[in-house]
């Protein structure tokens, strides 16, 4: 799950420009990992519920989600994504197989754990304060600024490598989250394919139950 207090930007909050809330915004990080997780299997089916709990105010989007993931192989996932928790950013993954499990925390692995009782200025983008407990990242801008990414973009303008993620990965998230959004205004599962049409952007789906 990917979940934080809210963007900084003020389109994210405008679903016109935006398309949707949380999920258009965080949920596509967690759709597009299980889907290269588990081999890029086929996507079979999608179940979603969002709800406008906090920022009602700001948006007329989602700002809570989950979404469960159904493939091919049998294997299923479940997103998290997440406008309304305070304190800070929580990105993590948890995969459960039949003879293991593992976790991994994507923020946190080189978090210095600090306690102070009158604060000391800046922890870590989101945190709102830094008394009592918090957890400043060591090397913030590498492991927050994606300069691995970065390389990698350039280095495939300049010819010298293949994208990881290219249109065809774009194509399947789209698909899920256009599913998600149409699952959370039917209230059912969506079958994959799904190829909705006179829809402008998938928020569309949700508003229009």
């Amino acid at each position: 799950g990917e979940k934080h207090s809210g963007p900084h930007s003020p389109w994210f909050w405008d679903v016109e420009q935006s398309g949707g809330g949380a999920v258009m915004d965080l949920g596509c990080h967690g759709i597009a990992f299980c889907w290269w997780f588990l081999g890029k299997p086929k996507v079979k089916s999608v179940y979603s519920q969002m709800a406008t709990q906090v920022h009602g105010d700001r948006t007329q989007g989602e700002d809570e989600a989950i979404t469960i993931i159904e493939f091919a192989n049998g294997a299923v996932g479940m997103v998290e994504s997440s406008w309304n928790r305070p304190g800070g950013m929580d990105d993590s993954i948890e995969v459960f197989g039949d003879k293991g499990q593992t976790y991994a925390d994507m923020l946190m692995g080189n978090a210095l754990p600090t306690y102070s009782e009158v604060g000391f200025g800046y922890a870590v983008e989101k945190a709102a304060s830094t008394k009592g407990w918090t957890y400043p990242v060591f090397e913030e801008h590498w492991n927050y600024g994606f300069p691995q990414e970065m390389r990698h973009f350039a280095r495939c303008v300049r010819g010298k490598e293949t994208p990881i993620s290219d249109g065809a990965t774009g194509r399947v998230v789209q698909e899920v989250l256009y599913a998600a959004y149409a699952s959370a205004g039917e209230g059912r599962k969506i079958a994959l394919p799904f190829r909705p049409t006179g829809v402008t952007k998938p928020i569309d789906l949700w508003k229009a139950r």
